[in-house]
């Protein structure tokens, strides 16, 4: 069996966001307000429950688990990283990878958010990509940041074909102009790591497991 990839270190970096990719043009709305607002009032509120210092690590980390589920198609997103092998995957084994990843990406996104715990939110435009399909751009406001430069752009991609609004993706802006999208990258990730071990999901699912006691310690 081949090695698996070092997905730690590459999970890490994804979170990081320090990988570039393009972003698709797409024409600009005078207002995505469905989006837009959703983005503004949720985000937030993320951001300042990981800064409530009345609550112990492990009720952050719980009631972030609660806020996330709530946020984002979490399956949605699974099924999406799978790659072609989500066609080929047992009915049993994909339930079980989806459950293996919302643990995961929990502890992704509340590694990567947690950096910036303090900061406000700023939406700046939106654009639609699709019907129901919306890329919300954002800043990063750090009212402790007086150096002059530019504030972090964060995009979110949201979908409104379910009945409300929900998150599916997320990237940061590079100084190069780039972007790297989370789940586009964790697509490539797991792709590969079942390419390299025989489509086996058994063992990514347990992967991704390890994963995500090490970014939880």
């Amino acid at each position: 069996m081949s090695q698996p990839l070092p997905l730690a270190r590459r999970a890490v970096l994804a979170a990081g966001l320090l990988a570039v990719a393009p972003l698709f043009p797409a024409p600009a709305l005078g207002a995505a307000d469905p989006a837009e607002s959703f983005v503004s009032q949720n985000i937030q509120k993320g951001l300042v429950l990981l800064n409530n210092k009345s609550l112990t690590a492990q009720q952050r980390r719980d009631q972030f688990e609660q806020f996330l589920i709530g946020l984002a198609d979490v399956k949605r997103i699974a099924d999406f990283t799978l790659g072609q092998y989500r066609r080929s995957a047992a009915p049993a084994d994909l339930a079980a990878f989806e459950v293996a990843f919302q643990n995961y990406a929990v502890a992704v996104y509340q590694s990567y958010f947690s950096k910036y715990a303090g900061q406000t939110l700023k939406v700046v435009s939106s654009t639609q990509r699709a019907p129901a399909d919306y890329i919300v751009a954002t800043q990063m406001i750090d009212p402790s940041d007086h150096s002059g430069q530019p504030p972090l752009e964060v995009d979110f991609r949201v979908r409104t074909d379910t009945g409300k609004p929900v998150l599916t993706d997320v990237a940061v802006g590079t100084s190069s102009g780039g972007q790297v999208w989370l789940s586009l990258t964790q697509r490539d990730q797991f792709v590969a790591f079942l390419g390299q071990n025989n489509g086996n999901v058994k063992l990514l699912i347990a992967h991704l497991s390890d994963l995500a006691k090490q970014f939880k310690s």
